[in-house]
């Protein structure tokens, strides 16, 4: 299960509501910061996330608007001494123009005492373990290279338990070895294959983060049965010559992408300024049903053939406000 929590869901400028992008992808103990828009870490503090395992940050590209709040973020954690190291991934200008920004914030040899890796990646595969793979993949974006980003998790086996008694494999460290997929000799002699214990794959959860775009038609192959796709909704279609100008695409488009790639469900992030949720809501609904717009803080879960989980901020704050009540629903005075 990925969990995604939407920490600035503003496109280009903040608003009252919206800050810049910027957003944490949850995987069991593994965390990823997507782009650091202006005022990120105050908003990691406003979730009560903290900083902790904030180690790798992703970016998709080199614009202010999704990379101006990393030096503020890496100020803070080397002066509270909590930052262990970190990663900014990006393309190589993106991270020259990170470069530059370090310089400002620290002085120029920052590279040298920070505990700050800046890592060039191309498109393909960044980071990997035994149950998660991230994948980098190349999307237009006005003529600057830009990326999105693949959280695959892996295909799963079931252990069939019956199966495994009939052929007599001990419990303990003997089945572990069959459900990582290597053979198993036992005691008596005999091999055991983990095709004689193993059920059928069942694909892990694929969830396909994108965020400013210009044009769908590559991404097709990229948000082919994703679980989840998180997309720009930057402009609505009735100003797709806008759109077109300043290198986006609009919420129709985004719509129309998750209903031909079979997409599960759609979340609609990097938000334009000119319109309101239920004009965003009603043209991508008349394209794709499952379709939701984020706000600041909004946490988002979702698994493999399971529904999309979505806590909203603003109703965890109202809960925060309300007073609580005693049996007699008189409210508690503490």
């Amino acid at each position: 299960m990925f969990e995604i929590r939407f920490l600035g869901t503003a496109a280009s400028v903040p608003t009252q509501q919206r800050s810049l992008s910027s957003a944490v992808v949850l995987y069991r103990n593994e965390r990823f910061l997507i782009d650091c828009g202006e005022g990120t870490q105050r908003q990691i503090l406003r979730s009560g996330m903290g900083f902790k395992r904030l180690d790798k940050i992703l970016l998709t590209h080199r614009h202010l608007d999704h990379i101006l709040g990393l030096g503020g973020l890496s100020s803070t954690l080397g002066r509270w001494g909590s930052m262990e190291s970190m990663q900014i991934m990006g393309h190589p200008a993106t991270l020259q123009r990170v470069r530059e920004l370090m310089k400002v914030v620290f002085n120029p040899r920052w590279e040298s005492n920070r505990k700050i890796e800046l890592v060039p990646i191309e498109a393909g595969p960044i980071f990997e373990t035994a149950d998660l793979t991230v994948e980098a993949v190349a999307v237009d974006h006005r003529n600057t290279p830009t990326f999105g980003f693949v959280f695959q998790e892996r295909a799963r086996r079931h252990f069939l338990e019956e199966q495994a008694n009939a052929l007599g494999v001990p419990f303990g460290p003997e089945r572990r070895v069959l459900v990582n997929e290597q053979p198993l000799t036992l005691a008596d002699g005999r091999t055991i294959h983990p095709d004689q214990v193993l059920g059928e794959p069942i694909a892990g959860t694929r969830l396909v983060f994108i965020s400013d775009v210009d044009r769908t038609g590559p991404l097709h192959d990229i948000a082919d049965d994703a679980d989840l796709l998180a997309i720009e909704g930057t402009y609505l279609h009735a100003d797709r010559e806008l759109a077109k100008e300043n290198g986006h695409i609009t919420v129709r488009a985004a719509a129309q992408l998750a209903a031909r790639a079979g997409v599960r469900h759609l979340v609609i992030h990097h938000v334009g300024p000119r319109y309101t949720v239920r004009e965003i809501l009603a043209e991508a609904h008349r394209h794709f049903s499952e379709t939701i717009v984020v706000s600041d803080l909004d946490l988002v879960r979702i698994g493999r053939g399971g529904p999309l989980v979505w806590e909203r901020w603003a109703d965890a704050r109202r809960r925060r406000r309300e007073p609580r009540q005693t049996a007699g629903g008189q409210p508690d005075p503490d």
